[in-house]
């Protein structure tokens, strides 16, 4: 009758077993030194052999011809408790078994003395399902047990074990096999069980088995049923995945955003005879490589899993952020964890990759985390060449203006009459009049440097963007809470209200205003925070209107519109 692999080669010695040294050498000395304990207890996750440790060491304390520590499996007692003729030994699943009579009944026949070995062993698999009461039950023997009895616990959850339990007993933690070591062993078992096993595709299985060593004999096992080489090719078709060049090509298809060919790609897939959860789990390995890749781009090589090629992830890393790859991630795993219980699996993975393909449609807090990112590279990477030059040829373009300024106030008297039509020589006359152009020009400047160079708050508002985080420029910008007007060298920063205030009212923000807009302004200026609304006639544009604009403006005024503001 035909045995699966994982029980066919079982370990048959403590040498055997593979990954786990750091225990077998353990309990080796303590067979070989006799200073073996009443309870041990095994924890680790399936696959990694815990199992086999409890029934080697059951049979190793009861050798007649120990060897170093090893069971020798030629004596009676070890014949007799490996293929389960001793009943001094005995194996309770505590799955099926865990009521508290169960326990009982094993307390019972523990008090007496073994019949044809040394030691009665009883090995509980997975006791983390065992009662409230009956974990009490056993703990009753634990505290006290006759020298000729030994428990060895085994469990793959180990919080669900009581703390009294645990304190009573020798904890030995089974870590997960290294994919080398299983790859290693497939290629042992292969080889003498006639497989024609390639290294690329026991290195698939390894990676695949995630740390188990059952997983791995089962899933070669299952590969090597339509015959042939076991290569990659054989892996992906006989368990139904995709393969990470698919993998790879549906990830870009989500990174272009193409929806319509993701889905199309799926349906081959699906046609193909691909298992839907098997193809998740795919992206989101891939997911989680980019994003170990991009984390921790130096000593992030040995986290990975392993599976796709170092040029596939560096073309795929360019394409993704951090954000971007979270919100991924939590979709994939979500989907992996929903997937099980799902009665239409293919809907919930088009339902995934379309959500992957707009990230707009995942309203979660990683996607929306992913979108204000997207958002904020946006808005820095154009704001750097556009802001430099803005802020340049603004002190230019106030001078030029304020040499216009004093030049059209300076000659009203010389232009003609209306009512006067030839006025020829008025003009040509006063050709020696470069010197008076030149007087006004400089009267002005000492007596209001301010008026006439200062550009107004919207013009110093513009020029300070670069300068202030957009946290806090948000505010500055918007002309509904933040207005400012120059009255002297004092500059006032009007907010709406106590909040807007708080937002504006730092060190660090009003020492970029006043180093900004004494240059604007062409002397020192203060800054000042007040709540309230600025005075209409306070917040006016960068030139200083004539006296006969300003006459207009308050007969303008006088007519009612109190609430204009001119910028």
């Amino acid at each position: 009758m035909y045995q699966a692999l994982y029980r066919k080669w079982r370990p048959r010695t403590f040498d055997d077993v593979v990954g786990q040294q750091h225990i077998t050498e353990t309990l080796k000395r303590q067979i070989a030194d006799g200073r073996l304990t009443h309870a041990y207890l095994f924890t680790g996750t399936r696959g990694t052999g815990k199992t086999t440790c409890a029934k080697l060491l059951a049979r190793a304390v009861n050798c007649q011809n120990p060897q170093n520590g090893n069971p020798c499996n030629c004596c009676d007692a070890c014949r007799g408790i490996e293929n389960g003729s001793v009943l001094d030994v005995l194996e309770l699943d505590a799955a099926s078994n865990n009521r508290v009579d169960d326990i009982r009944a094993i307390l019972d026949e523990a008090v007496y003395t073994p019949a044809t070995v040394k030691k009665r062993v009883y090995i509980v698999d997975e006791v983390h399902m065992l009662s409230t009461q009956a974990f009490n039950a056993l703990l009753q023997i634990l505290e006290e047990p006759p020298a000729h009895l030994m428990f060895i616990l085994a469990t793959t959850e180990i919080h669900k074990v009581p703390a009294t339990i645990k304190s009573r007993c020798q904890q030995f933690s089974f870590k997960r096999i290294r994919a080398e070591e299983i790859e290693g062993r497939l290629l042992h078992v292969a080889g003498q069980e006639g497989i024609e096993l390639t290294g690329e595709g026991a290195a698939l299985i390894a990676r695949l088995a995630d740390g188990g060593m059952r997983d791995a004999l089962s899933l070669l096992d299952q590969c090597r049923g339509s015959g042939g080489v076991v290569d990659e090719s054989r892996v992906f078709s006989s368990l139904g995945l995709a393969g990470n060049l698919e993998t790879a090509t549906l990830m870009n298809h989500i990174a272009d955003g193409d929806g319509a060919a993701a889905l199309e790609r799926l349906d081959r897939l699906y046609a193909g005879g691909k298992e839907m959860a098997a193809l998740v789990n795919e992206l989101a390995s891939l997911a989680r490589d980019l994003l170990v890749r991009r984390t921790a781009p130096r000593t992030g090589t040995a986290l990975m899993t392993g599976g796709f090629d170092e040029g596939t992830l560096k073309q795929l890393d360019r394409r993704f952020d951090v954000p971007r790859l979270v919100q991924m991630l939590n979709l994939l795993q979500k989907t992996a964890a929903d997937i099980v219980r799902s009665s239409n699996r293919r809907t919930d993975v088009e339902l995934c990759l379309i959500t992957l393909c707009d990230p707009t449609l995942d309203g979660s807090i990683a996607g929306l985390n992913a979108r204000i990112s997207r958002l904020e590279q946006g808005i820095v990477v154009p704001a750097a060449p556009v802001q430099v030059p803005a802020s340049r040829p603004e002190p230019p373009k106030q001078v030029e203006k304020v040499a216009e300024v004093p030049v059209k106030d300076s000659n009203p008297n010389d232009l003609p009459p209306w009512d006067i039509p030839a006025q020829p020589q008025p003009r040509s006359e006063p050709k020696p009049q470069p010197k008076p152009e030149s007087a006004p020009v400089s009267q002005p400047a000492p007596a209001a440097p301010v008026g006439g160079s200062w550009p107004g708050w919207p013009a110093l508002r513009d020029a300070l963007k670069p300068e202030i985080g957009m946290g806090d420029y948000i505010f500055l910008s918007n002309p509904d809470m933040v207005g400012g007007c120059l009255e002297g060298d004092t500059l006032t920063l009007w907010a709406k209200n106590d909040f807007i205030k708080g937002m504006i009212d730092k060190q660090a923000i009003l020492d970029k205003v006043v180093r900004k807009g004494s240059q604007l302004a062409g002397q020192t200026i203060h800054v000042a925070v007040k709540v309230g609304i600025a005075p209409p006639e306070q917040l006016r544009g960068a030139s200083a209107p004539s006296e006969g604009e300003v006459d207009a403006l308050e007969a303008f005024l006088a007519e009612g519109f109190d609430n204009l503001i001119i910028e």
